[in-house]
């Protein structure tokens, strides 16, 4: 946990008894962390070490705030734009083809859909993720993408 005047920023999973079941405990998930070092991408609560990722600040050139959608609702995802050449992270999209990352995100850099994470079982605070950027990376921008309306 941060100091409340720190300008680091965590968001966690909210705890469930599937945490217990899959052998993590009940102890708290980072989700997303923003610090000096970089960005931390938690992994999916069941494989959460599996796909934990560090994403050092000298390969971000920018983060991305973007939407999936589906037949509900949709789905948020934050990413990271990373400078080309950088090395491939672990990650539930780590297996998904161009061409179904395509069809499932249109509007999306294949290498961010790649570098990206749901943002579901926790929640985004966009100021705090923004006023955490400018202050560890303030040439980084944060992004908002929409997707074009399909046919």
């Amino acid at each position: 946990m941060t100091d409340a005047n720190s300008p680091v920023y965590e968001a966690y999973f909210v705890r469930t008894p599937f945490q217990l079941l899959s052998g993590s405990k009940w102890k708290k998930l980072v989700a997303l962390r923003v610090d000096g070092e970089g960005v931390l991408l938690g992994g999916a609560p069941a494989r959460y070490d599996a796909q934990l990722a560090h994403v050092p600040w000298s390969d971000i050139t920018s983060i991305v705030v973007w939407h999936q959608r589906t037949a509900g609702n949709g789905i948020n995802y934050i990413g990271v734009q990373r400078k080309p050449g950088a090395p491939v992270l672990p990650g539930m999209n780590r297996g998904v083809s161009r061409e179904r990352a395509e069809n499932l995100a249109p509007h999306v850099d294949y290498e961010l859909f790649l570098a990206s994470r749901p943002i579901n079982l926790w929640r985004l605070d966009p100021e705090r993720l923004q006023a955490a950027v400018d202050a560890f990376a303030p040439q980084v921008p944060v992004l908002v993408y929409s997707q074009p309306h399909l046919p």
